[in-house]
């Protein structure tokens, strides 16, 4: 069959235009991002405005697919995803790793650091010590954000630490885990996805969170009363496996660094905001809110006490170090 120029040429043209197309879906990168929280929450909310960013200013050349409400996989499994490469980058809360370095617990002793000044500073003295270990686990930090402070949550009054003794205690981390043998309440491990069930079905009674994780389990519908202790302030960290990051080129990476650091400060702006939203939701949902009793107040500063004497035996010379840091901020 004689073939014309003209076919030939169309021909040409139409392999040009499939190879354009397909180096185009080659160019294109996808990730997988797993959030722990629901998908309203403001870490989630962030999460999501970061890959949108990302995925424009690339062009789309990095599409970053957000997984909130724990729907890939579970808080305490995102990390090792992470690591693992199941996940490209993910959402991990810090103290949930107290028990691989005690250096992620920092921002999860009770009073070391209140308010959000001090809470920045401890941040500062930290990254780098968290950095180094992700590093050497195939890891990057990409940027973290503080949840508002922890306070104290139940379903009766509680004028001193002695009224904790017997509740169901919500623990989702080593250190919520201490503070209910030393308060003598009775440990129950739920996740955050997990919460409003385990309220509603009377599994937990009393527990330390912050205002937006309140807010997010609607708490009011089983518990009446929340002590503002203002215990501390841990943070989500958004990581990265290394060898998909490298797999970037360096104008993505670039993109990618600049967009988390857009991420954390928008973060930090949204936690303080969420910080007073959440009080007043608290308020309008006619929940008892108020500060400790003075009573209370020792009570858990000598808890706190004693977990910071225990965190620092177990940071040893890194935790001197960290806190010698932060103590200079």
């Amino acid at each position: 069959m004689q073939i014309t120029k003209k076919r030939i040429t169309g021909i040409m043209i139409g392999l040009l235009a499939f190879g354009l197309m397909a180096g185009a879906t080659w160019a294109q990168t996808k990730w997988d991002m797993p959030m722990a929280y629901p998908v309203n929450n403001f870490h989630s909310v962030n999460g999501q405005k970061f890959a949108d960013a990302v995925k424009q200013r690339s062009q789309g050349k990095l599409e970053i697919v957000v997984h909130a409400g724990a729907s890939l996989f579970k808080a305490p499994e995102i990390k090792r995803a992470v690591q693992t490469g199941q996940a490209q980058i993910g959402e991990a809360l810090m103290v949930l790793l107290a028990n691989e370095n005690p250096l992620y617990e920092a921002d999860g002793v009770p009073f070391l650091a209140t308010g959000f000044d001090q809470v920045w500073k401890l941040y500062q003295a930290q990254k780098p010590f968290v950095n180094k270990h992700l590093e050497a686990q195939g890891m990057k930090l990409l940027y973290a954000v503080p949840w508002p402070p922890q306070g104290l949550y139940s379903n009766r009054e509680i004028k001193t630490v002695k009224d904790l003794e017997g509740l169901a205690w919500r623990a989702y981390s080593p250190a919520t885990m201490r503070i209910a043998e030393l308060v003598k309440a009775q440990p129950v491990t739920v996740q955050a996805a997990e919460l409003s069930q385990a309220l509603a079905t009377g599994k937990v009674n009393a527990m330390m969170t912050s205002g937006a994780t309140g807010v997010d389990s609607k708490v009011w519908e089983q518990v009446k009363y929340f002590n503002d202790t203002q215990a501390w302030q841990p943070k989500n960290m958004v990581i990265v496996n290394k060898a998909s990051f490298n797999k970037l080129d360096k104008a993505t990476q670039k993109i990618l660094l600049e967009e988390a650091k857009n991420a954390e400060a928008a973060g930090w702006e949204a936690s303080k905001k969420v910080t007073a939203v959440s009080i007043e939701t608290l308020k309008k949902n006619a929940m008892v809110v108020q500060p400790p009793s003075p009573e209370l107040q020792q009570g858990l500063a000598k808890v706190g006490k004693v977990m910071a004497e225990e965190w620092l035996k177990k940071a040893g010379a890194d935790g001197k170090k960290l806190l010698e840091e932060y103590r200079k901020k």
